[in-house]
């Protein structure tokens, strides 16, 4: 297999709660992760000049060693002593530094395109563990579909399918610091936790009016303090017919689950008039 093409999806967090901090920084999480129809293009083609090359269709992303999905291939070159050059073109969809895990998902694209050329045989969970490696969000990008991530993120553990509904996917025209928000993340007696239990429960039963309900974000209070864009935004969907609406991740991208692709596309409609969001995409729940 000389040349691969594949598709990086997207993830949303219908639920994200954070229980502590660790030492070294990291934080431990309870997060409801489920990937949707919206997707960077990954190609990878094999090339006789040692070395790697990326190429992307964002002039501003790094194409070097800062790069995740530079380091998920020099992670396996230099493992395996793969001494074939390697290109790789993405062509990004996913809003950048947004809280969809584009950086993530385009590391395991790669990660998994590696290993289909080079034969290396890794099975999924050999791969995982080299996919933490580059960041918490990798191994979960691998797995895609619902699952519940536990630790750091990287304990996974699947859950049934969120039924298939329309997402309506809104980025405001900033972007936001994953390190900025967890620094201002304050855990006390006040704080107020989502519900993750339930929301399993729900999942379980799959109950999508439920499901909507008790989805949150502890992040969101932190993020959006400072950017009141968001809130706006999540108004403005409920408004026109979302079952809810709420940032994903540390933000400041929102989403909003329908029952109804034509309410998705009108509510989306709505929000490109109000000038609110720079990015905005209707696509569905994805589940493998």
């Amino acid at each position: 297999m000389d040349v691969i093409r594949l598709k990086a999806l997207a993830k949303i967090n219908l639920g994200l709660d954070v229980t502590g901090c660790r030492e070294d920084g990291y934080h431990f999480v309870r997060m409801i992760m489920q990937t949707i129809h919206l997707f960077d293009s990954v190609q990878m083609e094999k090339r006789k000049e040692p070395g790697i090359k990326l190429t992307t269709n964002i002039r501003f992303l790094p194409t070097d060693g800062h790069n995740i999905a530079y380091k998920a291939a020099r992670l396996l070159m230099d493992e395996f002593q793969i001494r074939e050059g390697i290109w790789i073109d993405i062509k990004k969809c996913i809003p950048v530094s947004a809280g969809m895990a584009g950086g993530s998902t385009d590391a395991a694209a790669v990660l998994y395109g590696m290993n289909q050329m080079y034969g290396l045989k890794l099975s999924q969970k050999q791969l995982a563990k080299r996919a933490l490696a580059l960041g918490a969000d990798v191994p979960y990008c691998l797995m895609r579909g619902t699952a519940l991530a536990e630790g750091i993120g990287e304990k996974l553990s699947r859950l049934p399918a969120v039924p298939r509904c329309p997402v309506v996917v809104a980025k405001p025209g900033i972007s936001v610091s994953t390190k900025w928000v967890y620094e201002h993340l304050v855990l006390d007696g006040e704080t107020k936790h989502p519900d993750i239990d339930q929301l399993v429960a729900d999942i379980r039963m799959q109950n999508l009016d439920e499901i909507a309900s008790h989805m949150g974000n502890i992040l969101e209070e932190v993020t959006v303090r400072e950017y009141p864009v968001i809130a706006r935004i999540k108004e403005n969907l409920v408004a026109h017919g979302a079952l809810n609406a709420m940032m994903s991740g540390s933000g400041p991208t929102v989403f909003a689950l329908f029952k109804e692709r034509g309410k998705a596309r009108e509510a989306a409609d709505a929000l490109r008039a109000s000038g609110l969001a720079r990015q905005i995409y209707v696509t569905t729940i994805f589940n493998v």
